[in-house]
């Protein structure tokens, strides 16, 4: 498939999981590659990771997938863990695929789920590449709850969403202000205003930041980061203001087979700010041999 004919619409794809309906992007070919959005409001595998499109599918057959409660996927009622539960989906939707291994690359809660599905189903799993992943690390130095965080929970309070929580949202995510264009904000803003989505973003909240034990353990992946034993990359931004650089450290002191990449000048999406380099050592660390 050529760049050119890289358009949402032509990649678009939709899978039945049991009572779960899960819309992902298709593209590419070779070994797989899945790729998982972050946690922020309108937040989908085409909205993260399309300027990323053309560089991985020249190496691999790519599946954006929006999780549950995000995107055009299915918001179901339910109390359990989003981490967990997303790796079921993912897990089922290779099934569904007939694809017994892939990568993953996984951004803020995408790297949550990405480590999740590693350490529930370990040989489902190839190369990692993560970017800031959520729940996998404690800071050292930073306080909690971070600014990025303060903010996406600011969304939702009341009197509700709105064009400017959203544009505040945005801003936090990159160090180089001048990518917050108005195509960039209304993009996000016209997923992240739908009611649908607006539930889904409330019932994922609640399932990793509710009071409830799993939330508590299953959450914190950090706990169980050590028994992650598949080469990853991790990647980070140096001016990450939503999970800060210091994690990352926690991370390379615990896990077995774990190398790091800094990103000077940029905040928590590397994918969008150093697109380039982000795919070339992206590439590079999920072909070798």
């Amino acid at each position: 498939m050529t760049s050119e004919s890289l358009s949402f619409e032509s990649t678009s794809r939709f899978a039945q999981l049991g009572d779960l309906r899960l819309h992902y992007n298709d593209a590419g070919e070779g070994d797989v590659l899945v790729m998982l959005h972050g946690g922020g409001p309108g937040a989908t595998g085409w909205s993260n990771f399309k300027q990323n499109l053309p560089a991985f599918t020249s190496r691999f057959r790519v599946l954006l997938v929006d999780q549950p409660q995000f995107g055009l996927s299915d918001k179901p009622d339910t109390s359990e863990q989003f981490n967990v539960f997303a790796a079921r989906a993912v897990r089922d939707l290779l099934d569904e695929l007939d694809i017994p291994r892939a990568h993953f690359l996984g951004n803020s809660l995408g790297g949550g789920t990405v480590f999740r599905l590693a350490l529930d189903y370990p040989d489902r799993a190839n190369r990692l590449v993560q970017m800031g992943p959520g729940g996998a690390c404690i800071p050292l130095l930073s306080p909690e709850p971070t600014e990025g965080v303060k903010i996406l929970g600011r969304f939702l309070a009341p009197p509700g969403p709105s064009r400017e929580k959203l544009e505040e949202f945005v801003r936090i995510m990159v160090y180089d202000q001048s990518l917050v264009t108005e195509e960039l904000i209304e993009e996000r803003y016209k997923m992240a205003s739908d009611p649908s989505v607006i539930q889904g973003l409330g019932r994922f909240l609640m399932t990793v930041m509710g009071p409830g034990e799993e939330q508590r353990t299953k959450g914190e992946i950090w706990r169980e980061i050590d028994q992650v034993r598949h080469p990853t990359l991790i990647t980070w931004g140096r001016d990450d203001r939503v999970l800060p650089l210091d994690g990352a450290l926690f991370m390379l002191h615990r896990m077995q087979d774990a190398r790091l990449h800094v990103f000077p000048r940029c905040g928590h999406w590397a994918q969008l700010e150093h697109a380039r380099e982000f795919e070339r050592i992206s590439i590079d660390f999920l072909t070798a041999s």
